[in-house]
């Protein structure tokens, strides 16, 4: 293992290194003890874009784990498009790394899909699956997302995130190419089957926005196919339930909200 860590004092109480999977330098942090809880960001984020708010709170009874995924952030890059299921295994290997045997995840938007992957392909490592705002169908989007994605360029993207990317890694080139993989792995994307859903035997919680860009009749169609899942759908637009950067102000009481529905949901012990 190729891993270098270094230890924060910052509260809660940080560690972060990079470790070396799958041809990537995978840069990860780690908050708290306890039980490990996963955060996969979303498309074009990092760590803190998406889960800056929520992390004290998640931290405070469990061990959370947040990572960056190919091309985002401190994460390297390597020279095949980003996929969801290449994404699923490089944190399949990365908790391997860390010789973690079972954790439970949060992701959100694209990491929600990722998620769902893992569950899929790695489903010894996990115990319970948390999915915000993420798709599984193209019909999943608004009408005229998927010809808009075919114009957007870099100057599209929220300055929020794109600051937070040169922040903590200051290469406009590297910025650029993120943009354009995780444009395009959403050009092609392509559906999957409703077998895939089914597949999941993880217990799962859905959550999304009545103003999301993922359509709430889409989180609804999700939950009907997870057999046990359960959903929640909370005010606010892409994220603004968990203070997702570009989308809630600062004094939003949301994510206190939110993580309150999530110790919930992982501390429920399940039916035999």
């Amino acid at each position: 293992m190729n891993r270098n860590e270094t230890v924060t004092d910052t509260a809660p109480a940080m560690k972060s290194g990079t470790a070396a999977v799958n041809g990537i330098n995978m840069y990860y942090e780690i908050y708290g003890a306890g039980s490990p809880l996963v955060l996969i960001h979303g498309g074009g984020s990092t760590i803190h874009t998406s889960f800056g708010r929520v992390i004290p709170a998640l931290a405070k009874n469990r061990q959370v784990i947040a990572l960056e995924l190919q091309a985002h952030g401190r994460t390297s890059d390597r020279d095949q498009p980003e996929t969801f299921e290449q994404d699923a295994d490089d944190v399949a290997a990365l908790l391997h790394e860390l010789k973690i045997s079972k954790a439970d995840f949060f992701g959100f938007s694209n990491g929600g899909t990722t998620t769902m992957r893992i569950a899929t392909r790695h489903p010894e490592l996990v115990g319970k699956i948390i999915v915000g705002s993420a798709i599984y169908k193209r019909s999943g989007m608004p009408a005229g997302f998927w010809e808009a994605i075919n114009q957007v360029t870099l100057k599209d993207m929220p300055q929020q995130l794109s600051d937070a990317y040169l922040e903590v890694t200051p290469d406009s080139t590297g910025l650029n190419r993120m943009f354009e993989k995780d444009r395009n792995r959403m050009i092609g994307f392509t559906d999957w089957n409703a077998s895939d859903l089914q597949a999941i035997k993880a217990p799962t919680l859905i959550i999304c926005g009545d103003q999301d860009v993922v359509l709430p009749e889409h989180a609804v169609e999700m939950h009907r196919l997870i057999a046990g899942s359960r959903l929640v759908i909370l005010p606010g637009l892409h994220g603004a339930y968990m203070g997702e950067i570009t989308t809630v102000k600062n004094d939003s009481v949301k994510s206190y909200y939110v993580t309150t529905l999530i110790d919930e949901f992982l501390n429920r012990k399940t039916r035999e």
